[in-house]
């Protein structure tokens, strides 16, 4: 029994060890933050694609005959201001904070990203005047420019989408072109160059594939910011209009619970808190061979 024993304890050693070995070579290392994180952050998304299926209510349903109602069978997160469920709110609500943010982080990191790596490789005068002109963008404060175009032309989601990614297209600009000025001074790059490549081949074929870990890693910081921006913009009432809410909008609306403690105001505070921690801790635990690229 004893040899029994010490044979499979070094074989469940070895398996670790060779387990071990093989993720540092990879690069791919196991991480339990990580790996927490992206589990909540892949809830929330599903939360959010499949809201109408899952919640037991339509959002505006009135279902409770009392205000602020407390957490009970069939009222799990209570009820709100009006005594509509907060569950199926709060799963409305996802579709809205997610997707706008999605949407928008995903322009203004395609748009930023491809000006950056073009003005790396032109440079000259398209670099000089792109440059100036988003940094004059990027001087004005994103909570007043959203306030000022909102209030312009008034709030709706495909104008929420806009005006989230025109405030951060100047800083995913600035983080792609020093990650590509770097390239464009490599070797490969000259070679390339020499061969008569056109700026699309070296844009998609030279650069993006080294820069592409660290950009992914910044599309999740600029997510986190604009989940933050719109909710600030919906509690302050330009955001997210009615019948319609995301989790900034909830909070405003049920702010006269804080008083009572109510589910209805602390529920959506606790979302908005769970997907932007949930995305930084998982920024922050990515495999070093996606992190940096020079890692592989």
């Amino acid at each position: 029994m004893k040899t029994h024993s010490s044979t499979g304890s070094r074989a469940s050693t070895g398996s670790r060890a060779s387990a071990g070995f093989l993720a540092a070579r990879s690069g791919y290392r196991i991480n339990t933050v990580g790996l927490v994180s992206a589990t909540v952050v892949l809830f929330w998304a599903l939360v959010a694609l499949f809201a109408p299926y899952i919640a037991p209510h339509s959002a505006g349903e009135m279902i409770d005959l009392d205000y602020f109602g407390p957490m009970r069978p069939g009222l799990w997160l209570g009820s709100d201001y009006l005594g509509r469920d907060m569950l199926s709110r709060l799963i409305f609500g996802a579709r809205y904070t997610v997707g706008i943010s999605l949407a928008a982080v995903a322009i203004a990191c395609f748009t930023g990203v491809v000006l950056g790596m073009t003005s790396a490789v032109l440079r000259g005068p398209v670099d000089m005047v792109v440059s100036r002109l988003l940094d004059a963008l990027n001087s004005i404060p994103s909570k007043l420019f959203g306030l000022m175009v909102v209030a312009a032309v008034g709030s709706s989601i495909p104008v929420l989408i806009l005006t989230l990614s025109v405030i951060y297209i100047p800083g995913a600009y600035r983080f792609s072109r020093a990650l590509a000025v770097n390239i464009d001074t490599m070797d490969f790059i000259m070679v390339a160059r020499i061969r008569g490549e056109k700026l699309p081949y070296l844009i998609a074929s030279e650069i993006l594939p080294n820069i592409i870990g660290p950009v992914l890693a910044d599309l999740g910081l600029r997510f986190v910011f604009i989940v933050l921006l719109l909710s600030g913009l919906s509690f302050l009432g330009l955001g997210v209009q009615p019948p319609y809410a995301d989790w900034g909008a909830l909070v405003r609306e049920n702010i006269g619970g804080l008083p009572f403690a109510a589910p209805a105001v602390i529920v959506p505070s606790l979302a908005i808190a769970t997907l932007t921690i949930s995305v930084n801790l998982l920024i922050d635990n990515l495999p070093q061979k996606i992190r940096d690229r020079s890692a592989s």
